[in-house]
């Protein structure tokens, strides 16, 4: 068996149904918590990822990408959704207390690292594809290497906004900027650097196959 692409437009339409959950839909619906049964829905698209990869001849995946590239794609979909989904959330960081004290916080957290840890595991078994060849060479150092400076460029640019906007607002406009808030908001800009490191990549590799 191998990768279709009706596969694919079933497994993104089922995607986009838990990403809407997790970003638009209601809290509850049916007596259920609407933003775990996006993950859920997520966790099933990763699992059902996994199994058609797994089954997908290694050539066959290779034929239509490579590994770098395949990587790339992957980790900017993930982090696209995870951003996606916190910048929607984030209002629930500017209250007072540590994020024990905040439940809906505290769900919004675990649920940003099931899915970061989900791309870590897909991006494991698609490594475990090409172990067999040559996952490396010096086109994708290069690639990797620009994709680093403007990640860099990108967190210091992050930084220095959070910098510049906490040091020019009078005490009476920050009354969100709470240490629950900050510490999220450095947060988001580490995965906002991640994020242009890996869409650099992904459109190096895709404007060098064009």
């Amino acid at each position: 068996m191998s990768l279709r692409s009706w596969h694919l437009a079933v497994l993104l339409m089922i995607a986009g149904i838990a990403f809407w959950l997790l970003l638009a839909g209601p809290p509850h619906l049916l007596g259920l918590d609407v933003g775990n049964a996006g993950v859920f829905l997520l966790m099933s698209v990763l699992w059902v990822s996994l199994w058609l990869i797994s089954r997908t001849p290694g050539d066959e995946l290779a034929s239509t990408a490579s590994a770098g590239e395949w990587q790339a794609w992957v980790g900017l979909v993930f982090l696209l959704m995870a951003i996606g989904y916190f910048l929607t959330k984030l209002h629930l960081f500017a209250v007072p207390g540590t994020v024990m004290d905040n439940p809906d916080a505290s769900r919004v957290g675990r649920n940003v690292v099931m899915l970061l840890v989900a791309w870590a595991i897909l991006s494991y078994v698609l490594g475990g594809r090409w172990k067999q060849a040559v996952q490396s060479d010096e086109r994708d150092r290069q690639i990797e290497a620009r994709a680093g400076d403007w990640a860099r460029v990108a967190l210091i640019v992050c930084i220095v906004i959070l910098a510049v906007m906490l040091g020019f607002s009078s005490a009476a406009r920050l009354q969100w900027a709470t240490p629950l808030m900050l510490s999220n908001l450095l947060i988001l800009a580490l995965m906002l650097s991640q994020l242009v490191e890996v869409a650099v990549q992904a459109m190096s590799y895709w404007r060098d196959r064009r």
